[in-house]
């Protein structure tokens, strides 16, 4: 019986705003005196998720997400010499609560899985507090397991289990959703958790359980309107 949905963060309920996107990316480097291109901007972060998700063990450390994003600022044409300062301004962007917006999707969906009384928690990489994130947003959950606070990335099994204790529920009372493969939907299901893949850009359109917006979750988890 499912009793709770956990859900990722970014790209899934929130959408980075255009400060984290590849203009904000250049007008950062501007201040490093750099001249980034924006058009690079999703052909370096796709190779610098690649290059983060084989070379590092699932740790949360700062200095992997300032590594991360040097490797984006590098590929969009910096020069090396410039580009940690850039990725260090870059990340303290990417921690600010502000620059972050519901998706037109995420409340209604919310509203819906409360009325079938199911618990909702949220699970997330990434340096931002994820309390105040939430609070910051008014965004009522009843769990909160960041990476920051819980010093282990998804897909790493210890941060799954730590939000199925917090909610008080095991893998099969449980779905899990989230935007990215690897992460969230590997690291749920090799735990027994039934995950569904939010592919809002049709990336992966033969994977299955998946849905490219969260008003198809609820049918997705036959639940019946309430």
């Amino acid at each position: 019986m499912l009793k709770a949905v956990l859900f990722d963060v970014d790209f899934t309920l929130f959408r980075p705003g255009p400060e984290l996107g590849p203009e904000g990316y250049r007008r950062v480097g501007e201040r490093h005196g750099l001249e980034l291109e924006p058009s690079l901007y999703v052909a370096a972060r796709s190779a610098a998720i690649e290059a983060l998700q084989r070379n590092h063990e699932l740790v949360h450390d700062e200095e992997i997400w300032i590594a991360f994003t040097e490797q984006i600022v590098l590929r969009m044409g910096a020069d090396p010499g410039g580009a940690r300062a850039c990725a260090v301004d870059m990340v303290r962007e990417w921690e600010r609560h502000e620059n972050f917006s519901l998706y037109e999707d995420a409340l209604p969906v919310l509203d819906e899985l409360r009325r079938h009384d199911l618990k909702i928690g949220l699970i997330s990489n990434g340096q931002r507090d994820l309390d105040e994130f939430a609070a910051h947003h008014d965004l009522e959950v009843d769990a909160i397991v960041g990476s920051k606070a819980h010093g282990r990335v998804k897909p790493h099994a210890s941060i799954f289990l730590a939000a199925l204790r917090a909610l008080d529920v095991s893998p099969d009372e449980v779905a899990m959703v989230g935007d990215s493969y690897e992460d969230d939907i590997e690291g749920a299901r090799a735990l027994g958790i039934r995950a569904i893949l939010l592919d809002r850009d049709e990336v992966r359109p033969e994977a299955p359980d998946r849905i490219d917006t969260l008003f198809a979750l609820p049918a997705a988890l036959g639940l019946t309107p309430a």
